[in-house]
């Protein structure tokens, strides 16, 4: 089965590279009409899901990432309708050279081909992964976890009689009904039809992909951010921004995780954060030197260092200077995003020189790392890795390119 929905895949894409940009927009604009008109239907599988969830014990992070209500169902048709505005991201010359001979040679990009993508309990990405592949060009395979099987059907089910309406191959949207380990597995060697595979999930489903896929991967997801708050940081901000960054949408892979702070402020600005985080419900785990200072806090050990939490709890560690901040990043960062506070140019600019992440931040919070807040419509998920697409991975980072060369008879 999984073999004919690659070929059905290879299909679509090769049709969908021949659209043009105003089929593609519309399609787009047609699937986030019908998404709407589904709503309650959507809504009513997805009550089933989290009912199943709920009975099932499921963690309250997790809930939340799987619950869908009429704002969030609105905002993946506005993803969608985003993507449809955003500049074509195909048959642009992205270099141009004429050689000494007369060859003129073009760099040209062209859409992947065919993505898998695979995630956990986020429905949400059905849309999202659907619309951004569909404006690049590219058909799509989907495959959610068994938690949000219900929900992403019923999104399933409306892109692609939106796609059939509007005279596009509705196989360029395809879910695999099938949730069993089994299931991701042959996904991720499906390499005679997938020419990309995009894991999107905890750390054991992108482990995984890493290790065992043949297919070509995108390292996404994993998010352990730190905001460091430097020795001339302003207080007040530090303390809204790590707040923003910690209870906005503590499940997300965006959020805070740990809170990086110069001994030299500590006295004055650890009891101040700490007490805008405590009244918002976080659990804090600290070391020594942060307990001292925070009684309310709880003892952190080695593994909350390093540790993505998806919840209302940070940890929070005392540094003695810049520079065992910096270290302390490098060792326990995922790569994803990191932040500074601090009023003082030079050290703002080391911190954004030095660290090695997919975004860094000079006051603001880790949450703008998000392909809406980027312009770049909804994303695919945020890209941890540096080949070929690093951060948000918008309609530009799913595509690739090809060389055209005319002559006039040229030979070698």
């Amino acid at each position: 089965m999984l073999q004919d929905i690659g070929k059905r895949a290879r299909q679509a894409a090769q049709a969908l590279a021949l659209t043009t940009d105003s089929q593609r927009a519309q399609a787009l604009d047609n699937m986030a009409r019908q998404l709407m008109a589904e709503t309650e239907a959507v809504l009513l599988a997805n009550r089933a899901d989290l009912d199943q969830a709920m009975d099932e014990g499921m963690p309250s992070a997790m809930l939340d990432r799987l619950a869908l209500n009429p704002a969030r169902v609105a905002d993946m048709a506005r993803g969608l309708e985003d993507a449809a505005r955003l500049p074509d991201p195909l048959g642009k010359t992205l270099w141009e050279d004429k050689r000494p001979n007369g060859l003129v040679i073009r760099r040209v990009s062209v859409p992947l081909g065919v993505i898998a993508v695979i995630f956990e309990a986020r429905p949400n990405v059905t849309a999202d992964a659907a619309g951004l592949c569909l404006r690049a060009g590219n058909a799509c395979i989907l495959r959610g976890g068994k938690e949000a099987i219900r929900s992403n059907l019923a999104i399933a089910a409306a892109l692609r009689r939106a796609l059939k309406d509007s005279g596009m191959p509705e196989d360029g949207v395809q879910l695999i009904e099938a949730t069993s380990r089994e299931s991701a597995d042959a996904l991720m060697r499906l390499d005679r039809f997938v020419d990309v595979l995009i894991p999107r999930g905890g750390h054991g489903l992108i482990k995984r992909a890493v290790e065992y896929a043949t297919v070509p991967v995108i390292e996404t997801g994993e998010g352990v951010c730190h905001i460091y708050v430097d020795r001339r940081a302003d207080i007040a901000m530090a303390a809204s921004v790590i707040h923003n960054a910690k209870v906005s949408r503590p499940s997300v892979c965006n959020a805070c995780e740990c809170m990086l702070i110069h001994r030299d402020i500590a006295d004055a600005a650890l009891p101040v954060i700490a007490r805008k985080l405590l009244d918002a419900g976080v659990t804090m785990k600290g070391d020594a030197d942060s307990r001292a200072l925070v009684p309310e806090m709880l003892a952190a050990g080695e593994d909350d260092w390093g540790h993505e939490y998806l919840g209302l709890i940070i940890a929070c560690r005392v540094v003695k200077d810049f520079e065992e901040a910096i270290l302390h990043i490098a060792r326990y960062g995922t790569g994803h995003s990191e932040a500074i506070i601090t009023q003082d140019p030079s050290v703002a600019h080391a911190f954004l020189s030095q660290v090695d992440a997919a975004a860094v931040y000079h006051n603001a919070s880790t949450r703008f790392t998000d392909g809406g807040e980027f312009g770049f419509g909804a994303e695919i998920g945020i890209s941890t890795q540096k080949l070929h697409a690093r951060g948000p991975l918008g309609i530009r980072e799913l595509t690739s390119y090809k060389y055209i060369i005319t002559g006039n008879g040229q030979t070698r």
